[in-house]
């Protein structure tokens, strides 16, 4: 028994999301979720430019707002730098309806940021994420993960995430 359970706790650690690695593909699309638009969601497009991903319960929404604040401050160039944010629907009691509603105005209000429905928390399971929370990712232009944190970014990690945006570009 000791053995089963070791090999299964090896295996779903090899699939988790690692630093300075290329995640393991994923897309999200049909009755999962996808795009805001309609289109499915590839995670391969996590490449060309540093990407930030913000992996939300939408209860969690406002826990990484300074980060989010601290990035448009800096004004990136979007041409090397964006963010995209997936919505974990299935993390929250909020009807989807209402939710997809407010992501489509968010889309249009923010059109640079790429907005993502994960219906079924496929990410919480491909990527082994902290389920019910706020999770950042950034992956570097060739799309490896150079930072990640599972709840809320202190206002010193905030200062070293923009540091290391920088030196990634």
């Amino acid at each position: 028994m000791k053995i089963v359970l070791f090999f299964l706790m090896s295996f779903g650690s090899l699939m988790a999301i690692e630093l300075a690695q290329v995640p393991t593909q994923v897309v999200i699309e049909g009755k999962n979720g996808g795009n805001v638009n309609g289109k499915p969601w590839d995670s391969s497009m996590l490449k060309g430019k540093i990407y930030t991903v913000f992996y939300v319960d939408p209860d969690e929404k406002d826990l990484n707002n300074p980060l989010a604040d601290a990035l448009k401050a800096r004004k990136f160039d979007r041409k090397k730098v964006n963010s995209v944010a997936i919505i974990n629907l299935a993390a929250t009691w909020i009807p989807n309806v209402i939710l997809e509603t407010m992501l489509k105005k968010k889309q249009k209000k923010f059109p640079d940021t790429i907005y993502v429905k994960d219906k079924k928390k496929v990410l919480v399971n491909a990527w082994k994420l902290a389920d019910d929370n706020s999770d950042i990712l950034i992956f570097d232009r060739q799309g490896k993960l150079i930072y990640k944190k599972f709840g809320k970014v202190s206002d010193a990690e905030i200062k070293k995430v923009i540091k290391l945006i920088e030196k990634n570009l």
